[in-house]
């Protein structure tokens, strides 16, 4: 277990009891999910083109595949408010008590009209969710060297404002609760492959060395987040419509470059399928088979035989707005497998102390 210490910029003591960091059986996948992050209520979920049931759909593919059972994931364990005051303010988290606030972070204008015991209990009661399996799969990565979110990645939101249907800001939260709680992690890099720029993380890491941030994004879209680029180290701002074979080189040639200039003790691999040809809001042209590859190449540059030292890596889904993209991201955990690059039994990761 870390020290305990106070966190300067978001002025808050760490050490507050919490189940988001408890031992996972080793009989476990270290693939975190639940039927809870799903969202649905009255068809208000479908006013945006978030499918807010795709996390269901990847275990589905993956259950039918026969890769998977039931009892073979990782139950996630909702964030507290007190695990999220790790990060966010008293007053951010308030704001959300407001139905209008949280209309505006989901984009869903009809939001604003409901009870917020409603929006609580319906909407972000599932994001709550999802943020403790963020953070849950992060410990899980230190210890069996890879671990998967089938949910999470919400990259718009930082400490103090949510935007872009991400009310709470797990990848901040998993990193620290990384550091503050795990021995050996003390640096960590965010390479974040979402079509978006992922201006959340990034404005909360914009004045901390220990955290390196590659961000490869559409430049013409979402959020247009100036302040926030000035924490990215490997940028990669790419052109309407890029396609497979440009997109690829790009990525691996920067990955190498970021992993030459940073080694980190944990990646968190923000794996957006929003770069899909076709996608309303990414507005790239990556095939099916193109995310595949990128996938397979994150984790070979991580973790693949022969490379100078396994780094454990976190992945979570993130942004997507095709109803094809929960059967891509299924097809692309199977092809990890396959390649051998993550398996049930991985070998648990040994760090400097």
């Amino acid at each position: 277990m870390g020290c305990c210490q106070t966190i300067p910029q978001f002025s808050y003591h760490i050490c507050h009891s919490t189940r988001l960091h408890e031992d996972i059986p080793q009989s476990k996948w270290p693939i975190v999910y639940s039927s809870d992050y799903n969202i649905g209520f009255l068809g208000l979920e479908k006013l945006h083109p978030f499918d807010s049931g795709k996390w269901g759909k990847v275990f589905r593919y993956l259950k039918e595949s026969g890769l998977l059972k039931e009892d073979d994931v990782v139950t996630p364990v909702e964030a507290t408010e007190e695990d999220l005051l790790v990060v966010h303010s008293s007053g951010y988290l308030n704001s959300l008590k407001w139905s209008m606030v949280v209309a505006g972070i989901t984009e869903v204008p009809p939001v604003a009209l409901l009870p917020n015991f409603i929006v609580q209990r319906k909407l972000l009661k599932p994001l709550r969710l999802q943020t403790g399996g963020t953070v849950m799969a992060g410990k899980l990565a230190t210890e069996r060297g890879w671990a998967l979110n089938i949910g999470g990645g919400f990259h718009h939101c930082s400490a103090e404002r949510g935007g872009g249907f991400c009310a709470y800001a797990d990848i901040t939260l998993s990193i620290k609760f990384l550091f503050e709680r795990m021995e050996g992690i003390s640096k960590a890099m965010i390479v974040d492959l979402d079509a978006h720029q992922g201006n959340g993380h990034e404005r909360d890491f914009i004045s901390d060395s220990r955290v390196y941030i590659m961000d490869v994004y559409n430049r013409y879209i979402y959020p247009h987040d100036s302040y926030a680029k000035g924490a990215i180290r490997c940028k990669v701002e790419l052109q309407a419509y890029t396609e497979d074979d440009r997109y690829l080189s790009l990525v691996r040639k920067n990955l190498e470059k970021a992993l030459e200039e940073f080694n980190p003790d944990i990646i968190v691999y923000n794996a957006g399928t929003d770069v899909l040809e076709g996608d309303p809001l990414g507005a790239l042209s990556i095939s099916p088979e193109g995310i595949v590859q990128r996938d397979q190449l994150v984790f070979e540059l991580a973790r693949g035989k022969g490379r100078p030292r396994q780094i454990p890596i976190l992945m979570v889904t993130s942004g997507g707005y095709q109803k094809r993209t929960a059967q891509i991201i299924a097809d692309s955990i199977k092809n990890l497998i396959a390649k051998g690059l993550i398996s049930h039994q991985a070998a648990a990761v040994e760090t400097e102390i």
